[in-house]
């Protein structure tokens, strides 16, 4: 175990800093441990992506980054055991070389599998991440050791759980053989593709919309199973069309200042970017998956359920096109669908969920952009749920009316955590502790 003093931490694009007096790299459950049970005050991080607030803000922090091995597979169960400071990518690309796959993905790779279980990760079409860990190993708060399987009662709280239950040491994941996905992309009018969600929900078996607002349209993307021996006729559309992001960096500099302009960059990025259409084949992890992420973004993420979904759009839609006010968003806002599950703190407890990001390309002047307040708004007033690691205002109150078990996971926290050991100031406020 390394120990560094008196340094400064800052989230993966700076919107995040802050002081710390003792810093621990771990390389081992038992060093976990020991650091836990010897501290006042921890929080833990990996990659430091997360735009909610959740991973410093105390004296003494806890790099996972280095306790990142695989420990083991089980052929005859299909399952993989890793470090929780495992890069989630690492880990997808070891599966695939064992002819298995996670039948459900978010976007990104580059979170490790701690992160991204304890803020709720999620793909689209199919389970949340967390739904496929079928055991962990759980660091208390005391330092003691708790093994938790998917037949335990506790399961249900411990899949998403911010990190203040305890700290994941070690992950099973159950896994499924691997599949290639046939993927369609392509433009759509939001009066064509907004009623065929359920009917194609049912007919495919990826479904994914990049919403686009301001222009009225859609980019629909959907995957179909099929041999891997087909043949697809690749066309992955304009060469130009990998520049995206340098183009909307340029054509969103200055939307802090003058927001309306948002309107007219979106219809440039639609005409030039959305307007192709895309066709490959791969498994989901290579066809679906982003491989690199800029830092200039910043996130909010809301979820809300299937059959509110085109009322919630609707309603967002009218609002935020409205020239009196400064809600202007960038493109694309990321639709998603995840199935119901028991898991408490979950965005789809017990009901099919839509999801729908909100993304800031100015990440400095992310806290001036309106758009994170108007979806917030929108899709609390509907019983909407906020994604766990991405920028939100909602704390104890309003959780508690859209979260069934928001006291119970409180009361369960209490007693693992009695001291608080393992909340920041972000979470205090969350979780209405004084």
């Amino acid at each position: 175990m390394i120990k560094e003093e008196n340094g400064v931490w800052r989230s993966w694009n700076d919107n995040l800093v802050y002081n710390y007096k003792n810093l621990y790299k771990i390389t081992t459950e038992e060093e976990l441990q020991d650091v836990i049970s010897k501290t006042d005050k921890i929080r833990f991080f990996g990659t430091k992506q997360s735009s909610a607030d959740i991973a410093a803000g105390v004296d003494s922090l806890i790099d996972i980054s280095e306790f990142n091995n695989i420990l083991g597979y089980n052929d005859a169960e299909r399952t993989i055991t890793v470090q929780s400071g495992m890069i989630l990518g690492d880990m997808l690309e070891a599966i695939e070389a064992k002819g298995w796959c996670i039948p459900c993905l978010p976007d990104i790779n580059t979170i490790t599998i701690g992160g991204a279980l304890a803020t709720g990760t999620h793909g689209t079409s199919g389970k949340m991440l967390c739904e496929y860990m079928t055991s962990c190993r759980l660091v208390l708060a005391d330092g003691s050791i708790k093994e938790v399987k998917a037949s335990d009662a506790l399961m249900d709280a411990v899949r998403v759980s911010l990190g203040v239950l305890g700290v994941m040491s070690t992950i099973t994941f159950a896994c499924e053989p691997i599949y290639t996905l046939h993927i369609k992309e392509g433009p759509e009018d939001d009066s064509e593709w907004l009623p065929k969600i359920k009917e194609r929900l049912k007919k495919h078996d990826f479904l994914r919309i990049l919403w686009l607002p301001h222009t009225d349209k859609g980019y629909v993307i959907t995957g179909d199973k099929i041999d891997p021996n087909t043949e697809v006729k690749e066309d992955l559309g304009p060469k130009y069309l990998k520049h995206r992001r340098s183009a909307s960096k340029i054509l969103y500099k200055y939307t802090h200042v003058f927001p309306w302009i948002t309107a007219i960059a979106n219809k440039l990025l639609y005409k030039g970017f959305f307007s192709s259409t895309k066709e490959h084949k791969g498994s989901l992890y290579q066809a679906t998956v982003t491989k690199s992420r800029g830092s200039t973004l910043e996130l909010a993420e809301w979820t809300i359920a299937l059959d509110k979904f085109p009322t919630v759009f609707n309603e967002l839609k009218t609002e935020i096109n409205k020239w009196s006010n400064k809600s202007f968003i960038h493109i694309p806002m990321d639709v998603r669908f995840v199935y119901k599950d028991n898991s408490w703190l979950s965005y789809a407890y017990k009901a099919d969920t839509v999801t729908m990001g909100c993304v800031s390309r100015n990440a400095a002047t992310a806290d001036t952009y309106e758009a994170f307040k108007s979806i917030e708004k929108i899709f609390l007033k509907h019983g909407g749920k906020p994604h766990w690691g991405k920028r939100f205002m909602a704390k104890d109150q309003e959780l508690g009316k859209v979260y069934d078990k928001w006291e119970d996971f409180k009361s369960l926290r209490n007693t693992l955590d009695p001291t608080n050991k393992l909340l920041n100031p972000y979470l205090t406020q969350l979780f209405n502790k004084n």
